[in-house]
């Protein structure tokens, strides 16, 4: 015998083809996204307010929100989309205009921001608690 199984067994859930996700989970990555981007924006404004505290209090809501999004989807697609909206308002506002306005100065804690808050983005989005094929255990003793 060849070790093929028959037509009824389950087939695993990384043999199957792709196939695109429904309305409602694009819906809620398209919110993470925007929500990661409002929480980006806040963070900025809040952070330098309160020098040790805002910063603190900024990079905890965006850790909040994308470990959320992940137990939310269940996926770290939650996580990486939150992440994906903070990172690009956090490198959108790091632009200088022509007036020469700026809203980061060059200090500490701009860059504890920046940086960690992308450090935090992508362990969140790393980190987070990916989604498990249904079934019973493969492994012995289990």
């Amino acid at each position: 015998m060849s070790g093929r199984t028959n037509g009824n067994a389950p087939v695993p859930a990384l043999a199957q083809p792709l196939r695109l996700p429904s309305f409602g989970r694009i819906a809620v990555c398209v919110g993470l996204f925007l929500l990661g981007a409002v929480v980006g924006a806040a963070g900025a404004l809040v952070q330098p307010a309160w020098f040790p505290g805002g910063l603190l209090l900024a990079l905890a809501a965006e850790a909040g929100l994308c470990l959320g999004g992940a137990l939310a989807l269940r996926s770290r697609a939650g996580a990486a989309s939150a992440a994906g909206g903070w990172v690009l308002v956090a490198l959108l506002l790091t632009t200088s205009r022509p007036e020469g306005d700026f809203l980061f100065a060059a200090g500490a804690g701009s860059y504890l921001f920046l940086l960690g808050g992308i450090a935090v983005a992508v362990m969140c989005a790393t980190l987070a608690p990916g989604r498990q094929p249904d079934g019973a255990p493969d492994r012995l003793g289990k």
